[in-house]
């Protein structure tokens, strides 16, 4: 293909990494939030970003969805929604005091992390958390037992912690590159040998699992090219990941807008965590590869998160409007009185469905 001034430039073949793009966590906060915009007259407010794409935030915006930093900023009785990063304890309270209804669409799995550090914080634990600093995720997560735990994200950060008192739990931020995480555990164990770690791992599987089908690519890659916002915590650990797996230039996109005009030979395609499968397509078709483009598979992914509890009972209530967004079994306008399956509605189909 003819780029720029540097001639003709050809991408031989794209490799395409599976899975990639929306995780669980993702598919179900952008569902809810689409749910939100459909029952409510606009505005309708959301406490930070609900996830970190800057596509998918400008997508909802345009749709009358209200972002703020500050639940203060939120009018008396206002629907409202907490972001799929997990939000500290005393701005849950705040919002639901607001008076209207309040959604918290908080990922399962950053959930669990709250409960793991409240529970062992209640048990005398000091608490060292792996996680990056000023990341939404963090800042709700240590705000659950504030005077309990200590954030690193380095070897030097684990050694100038003080000498801790009593038991030490090991816990991380859920988007950690594995290979950083597993870095740092093994010298938290090396210098607390009873650490405390959970039976199953905080890391995201759906993180985790993007990450190991990128190292199953980049070796193979002259470029690859990660698909996410650069305040997207999971996007940052995959540039990081290809580096490490060999790959000798990475790139992050918003969209196929930002690719350069001298990419060549092999190029490797993955989208973080946040990033419709759209911009994948886009950027394929932007680098229009005379070979074509191979897609790869690393693992089976079939995880499935259902609607925040708030949400369901809400829309028990307003069965007729669940049929209008296409999810009633049927087309039955009532669904029964019940909230319908959502199983097999992805969040990009529920999202397409109001912006169009």
């Amino acid at each position: 293909m003819r780029l720029g001034s540097l001639g003709t430039v050809t991408v031989e073949k794209v490799l395409l990494a599976s899975p990639r793009g929306y995780c669980a966590g993702v598919e179900m906060a952008i569902k809810a939030l689409a749910w939100m915009v459909r029952v409510f007259d606009p505005p309708v407010y959301c406490y930070h970003e609900i996830v970190h794409n800057q596509v998918v935030v400008e997508r909802f915006e345009k749709l009358g969805v209200v972002f703020v930093e500050d639940v203060a900023e939120v009018p008396p009785g206002a629907p409202l929604m907490l972001s799929a990063h997990g939000s500290p304890p005393e701005v849950v309270a705040r919002a639901r005091e607001t008076g209207g209804a309040v959604v918290n669409a908080v990922c399962p799995l950053v959930k669990k992390v709250h409960h793991e550090v409240k529970v062992r914080s209640a048990k005398g634990y000091t608490i060292v958390y792996v996680g990056h600093a000023g990341h939404q995720e963090a800042i709700g997560t240590m705000a659950v037992a504030p005077d309990a735990i200590h954030l690193v994200e380095s070897v030097a950060d684990i050694d100038a912690l003080p000498e801790p008192a009593g038991p030490v739990a090991f816990l991380a931020q859920t988007t950690l590159a594995l290979d950083e995480w597993k870095t740092l555990l093994d010298h938290a164990r090396r210098r607390w040998p009873d650490l405390w770690v959970p039976g199953q791992s905080d890391l995201c599987f759906a993180t985790t699992n993007r990450q190991a089908a990128l190292k199953a690519i980049a070796g193979r890659c002259d470029v690859v090219v990660v698909i996410g916002s650069a305040n997207s915590s999971n996007t940052r650990a995959l540039e990081r990941t290809a580096r490490a797996a060999g790959c000798g230039r990475v790139l992050r996109v918003n969209g196929p807008g930002e690719l350069p005009d001298d990419l060549a030979g092999t190029v490797g395609v993955i989208a973080g965590a946040s990033a419709p499968e759209e911009l994948v397509t886009a950027v394929v078709e932007r680098l229009s590869p005379t070979g074509g483009s191979e897609e790869l598979r690393a693992v089976d992914e079939d995880q499935y998160f259902g609607p925040p509890p708030e949400l369901r009972e809400l829309l028990r209530n307003v069965a007729a409007v669940v049929s209008t967004v296409g999810l009633a079994p049927g087309g039955d306008p009532s669904a029964g009185g019940r909230l319908v399956d959502d199983r097999y509605v992805d969040a990009a189909e529920a999202l397409s469905a109001l912006s169009g």
